[in-house]
């Protein structure tokens, strides 16, 4: 991995987007303040196909404008991360598209980084859940969907085969996920584990572990992404890269 980082690429769903914050402060911590975040994020993201939560729908992180920004920015020391790779599972895709959908962004990575870590699946968290958790969080969470636990169970075991093989053969970073992050919710990281475990997942140093002003968090929140639907009306918003008070510039996809 690259001692300097002067610019960070997420790919990810809901938790990187819960902990977007730490993720920057972390970031501008470890690699100094004119740090830049390229991140394609977003709460039910799909790397593949458009994701609707609510009434707000977002692109495949495939067909996000982040790969054309890349190819039209300068050449920096760059570290990517790529997660939230089993959200597709409850959408119902199968193994060997989900697979092949993070084969995809990895190669477009690789293009202009050989610094990527990738994160694999909670398993433990998803074996120890009880159905009837499982029937409450999916009709919260995805309400369309109707696996059961067992074909979530073994989609998510064959996801994560394929993504500990991705790791090997492309030689990435491979973040296994730490059952203690996780409680009751078995997808999200506790709010208490957020700073510890995304700093082990960017293997930002241990004095990178700020989580940002709250008022930072809110106008990141807030922040639109370039493309977003709602209510199916078009929105686009141009990323120019707002440069953050803290530090650190950010583009969001």
């Amino acid at each position: 991995m690259a001692a300097d980082v002067a610019r960070l690429i997420a790919l990810g769903a809901s938790n990187l987007t819960r902990g977007f914050r730490t993720v920057i402060s972390a970031a501008r911590s470890a690699w100094g303040p004119d740090v830049q975040i390229l991140a394609a994020i977003g709460h039910g993201r799909s790397y593949g196909a458009p994701s609707r939560v609510l009434f707000r729908t977002l692109p495949g992180i495939l067909e996000s404008g982040l790969w054309r920004k890349l190819d039209s920015l300068p050449e920096l020391p760059s570290r990517a991360l790529v997660a939230d790779a089993g959200n597709d599972i409850l959408y119902g895709a199968c193994a060997e598209r989900i697979l092949a959908w993070v084969e995809e962004a990895l190669g477009r990575l690789r293009r202009v980084t050989r610094d990527i870590a990738i994160t694999d699946l909670p398993l433990a968290a998803i074996r120890r859940l009880a159905p009837t958790r499982f029937r409450l969080a999916r009709s919260i969470l995805y309400p369309g969907c109707r696996m059961s636990l067992g074909q979530v169970l073994e989609t998510s075991e064959r996801v994560n085969a394929g993504l500990v093989d991705l790791s090997s053969a492309l030689n990435l970073r491979l973040v296994r996920l730490n059952p203690a992050w996780y409680g009751l919710d078995p997808i999200h990281i506790r709010p208490a584990c957020v700073r510890s475990a995304w700093r082990e997942i960017l293997a930002a140093p241990p004095a990178a572990v700020g989580h940002g002003s709250m008022l930072e968090a809110i106008k990141l929140y807030l922040k639109p992404p370039e493309r977003r639907w709602i209510l199916g009306m078009a929105q686009f918003t141009p990323q120019r890269g707002v440069a953050l008070r803290s530090g650190g510039r950010v583009w969001l996809y």
